[in-house]
């Protein structure tokens, strides 16, 4: 099965096509603040099923936007963090945030960031 994709080559639906499906941006929230194991992601976004977790890890790999890697010993974990290119969407991110925190219906949780 192919991803979907607007198939436009204007930059929003670009940029959409890279980091617009549900889960995305969130898992993107969740590695601004540095690198995360995957448990560490998971535990940030409680409704996330690990099999849509590892599908959307892989996405944003395959995009450039995360990158896996080791730490070293003692601790010789995977961890996820953002690439350079994953860390420019830190602006898009709070503009969302506070956009939505504007305009958008009250969360029935908390936020984990302030805008």
């Amino acid at each position: 099965m192919s991803k979907r994709s607007y198939s436009d080559a204007c930059g929003i639906a670009r940029a959409l096509d890279a980091v617009g499906d549900r889960w995305a941006l969130m898992i993107v929230r969740e590695l601004l603040l540095g690198p995360k194991r995957f448990g560490d992601i998971r535990a940030g976004l409680p409704k996330l099923s690990a099999d849509v977790l590892s599908q959307r890890l892989r996405d944003l790999e395959d995009v450039g936007v995360v990158r896996r890697s080791q730490l070293p010993p003692p601790a010789a974990v995977n961890v996820y963090e953002l690439t350079p290119a994953g860390k420019e969407l830190e602006p898009v991110l709070v503009a969302l945030g506070r956009w939505g925190g504007a305009n958008a219906a009250p969360p029935s949780e908390g936020c984990r960031m302030s805008f």
